[in-house]
């Protein structure tokens, strides 16, 4: 009966036993404040923290502006294009995940590392960082086949800017290319990413172009999967932008040059609208879009053609003779000749020891200054150039729009050269010698031009005076820079002198004849190097090519109220006539409305 019972000195202890309960009690107490805390206090907080990681906002892509040409043509669109990124808060292995993505888009794993390192901190953890900004479409479909093994990453369709024409505009466009830390800095409306323009009108205009960015919200799941998705605000597409540009003159012009480097500027002598504006050889600014290789870059980069200079505003050259313009202008600003008065041209200058040759060995004989503009008498102008002398040439240039930047709504621009007595002493430590007078009253030594200069200088000719910026928007108004010191009388005098050099029997430039319309130009040859006498013994087409003559054709044209001024530029072209002659002969066949034809384009 008593083995019933347990002995009283092996039962557990009252004390004992409070205590387990006094524990158990203060961890349910604990427990309690905690669920309070959360639950009650904090409650309110973290709903909003829950119901934020449920709910992203999301950026939506604004297109860039449209391009056309003046009559409505498409010059650039935007297609859809599709980018990695990668939402870090979704990722759970960063490592292996930027190892998969290197062997899906085949870029150098280094290189993504140093990507996510640099865009961390500008992209929010919510939101996609840009890894590959260019997925082929066997690209996305593996993505996307392979998204829910991958959580964090999500493909991303963003607009990419396409160029219809390619290379024939480049020089004109630009192009648009990922913004660089750079211009993320310097832009907060900018983030990791985004397009920028880069180049040509695409930069200058970029805030025009770019529009506004729009947002969304979006519900996602647990692995970042969305559910659904509304817009908060819609994006806003850049402004389309109308050009003064001709797209049908431009083709021209781009085909006249295949082959060739040089440039062609048409301008309004009005008001100063560019029709055409071609640099030749040029590059295709889709390759920038869509993304250059190392290699790729490098071979544009090292081609001695130098497809990406701008020889329009960025390429200056001798003028040679088309700077005989300036210099009768010049004389006649200052009551230093009388049009009548002529000179003889014996075919040579002697000053000192040293003989200036004209280009006619023979002479021109007595020549005025029609005479000497129409057959382009280097005589005329090395006497012309003794009297006027450097300093008033010089300042006169500058006047009349040399030396300086045109204001072209373009990047890169480059002012030329006319030299002076004071520019000699700080760029050699030399005086200025009179000899170096009579090369600069022919376009050489020293001076320095760019083809839309001159056809800004010869629309002032046209105009009355007027110096005009060079407008590549159409509809943008005519704005005067300057004007020419010169009276309409002046003026007359030069324009009668460079139509007789198109319509007389012996003018250099009557390859440029047309029915019907008044046309006026001057031909050049500015010499590149100094020939030897091996070299002047050559055929032309036996001198290499570096060593030839660089060709210009200046000219205007006008029948009614349409009025051009047509400039040429043939670098190694030879001579103006041949050379860059057919070129400007066929651009006014297409702006008078007839069909042009090959007259020896390109031989």
């Amino acid at each position: 009966m008593s083995s019933l019972y347990e002995a009283k000195s092996q039962q557990p202890p009252k004390t004992g036993l409070l205590l387990l309960q006094g524990l158990i009690l203060l961890l349910f107490c604990v427990f309690a404040l905690r669920f309070w805390f959360l639950q009650i206090h904090k409650g309110a907080y973290f709903a909003e923290q829950a119901k934020n990681n449920q709910l992203r906002q999301d950026r939506l892509y604004a297109p860039r502006g449209l391009i056309r040409d003046r009559t409505g043509k498409l010059l650039s669109l935007n297609e859809p294009a599709y980018a990695l990124g990668l939402v870090r808060e979704d990722c759970k292995d960063l490592e292996a995940t930027l190892k998969t993505v290197s062997e899906w888009t085949g870029e150098d794993l280094l290189k993504l590392k140093e990507t996510f390192k640099k865009s961390r901190k500008r992209v929010k953890p919510f939101e996609p960082l840009i890894l590959a900004p260019n997925l082929t479409f066997k690209q996305v479909a593996m993505i996307e086949a392979n998204a829910l093994h991958w959580p964090g990453l999500e493909v991303v369709v963003r607009p990419r800017r396409q160029y219809l024409q390619g290379p024939l505009l480049s020089h004109v466009l630009g192009y648009v290319a990922e913004s660089g830390e750079d211009e993320l800095e310097a832009d907060e409306d900018l983030a990791v990413g985004d397009f920028v323009g880069k180049q040509g009108l695409e930069s200058v205009l970029e805030k025009r172009f770019r529009g506004v960015k729009g947002r969304r919200q979006l519900e996602v799941d647990a692995t970042g999967r969305r559910l659904k998705e509304r817009i908060l605000s819609p994006p806003v597409a850049g402004e389309d932008i109308d050009l003064s540009i001709d797209l049908g003159l431009q083709e021209l012009g781009g085909k006249l040059l295949k082959g060739k480097a040089g440039a062609v500027v048409v301008m309004n002598p009005d008001n100063g609208q560019i029709l055409a504006f071609v640099s030749s050889p040029s590059y295709d600014n889709n390759s920038f879009t869509s993304g250059l290789s190392q290699k790729e870059w490098a071979e544009l980069r090292d081609d001695p053609m130098h497809p990406l200079q701008n020889r329009v505003i960025q390429s200056v050259y001798p003028p040679g003779s088309v700077f005989k313009i300036a210099v009768a202008a010049c004389g006649l600003h200052y009551n230093m000749i009388n049009p009548k008065d002529t000179v003889y041209c014996p075919g040579f200058v002697k000053l000192g020891k040293y003989t200036f040759r004209c280009w006619k060995r023979g002479g021109h004989g007595d020549v005025n200054l029609e005479d000497a503009l129409v057959q382009s008498c280097d005589v005329y102008f090395y006497k012309l150039g003794m009297k006027l002398g450097v300093d008033r040439i010089s300042d006169f240039a500058k006047k009349a729009g040399f030396g300086e930047l045109t204001g072209i709504s373009l990047p890169h621009e480059k002012p030329g050269l006319i030299p002076s007595r004071v520019w000699k002493r700080k760029r050699f430590g030399e005086m200025w010698h009179p000899g170096e007078n009579l090369n600069m009253a022919i376009g050489q030594g020293y001076t320095l031009t760019s083809p839309l200069q001159v056809a800004r200088f010869l629309s002032s000719i046209v105009n009355g005076g007027r110096l005009l910026r060079p407008q590549l928007l159409a509809g943008e108004p005519a704005e005067e820079q300057g004007r020419i010191p010169m009276t309409e009388e002046q003026l007359q005098i030069i324009r009668k002198a460079m139509i007789e050099t198109v319509d007389g029997p012996r003018g250099t430039a009557r390859r440029l004849r047309m029915k019907g319309v008044v046309v006026g130009g001057k031909t050049g040859t500015a010499q590149v190097v100094k020939l030897t006498d091996e070299l002047k013994k050559m055929k032309d087409e036996d001198i290499p090519y570096k060593y030839r003559d660089h060709a210009w054709m200046v000219s205007f044209a006008e029948r009614g109220d349409q009025r051009y001024v047509v400039v040429c530029l043939i670098e190694h072209g030879l001579h103006g006539g041949s050379g860059a002659g057919p070129v400007v002969k066929a651009l006014y066949k297409y702006l008078y409305a007839e069909q042009p034809k090959d007259e020896g384009v390109g031989n």
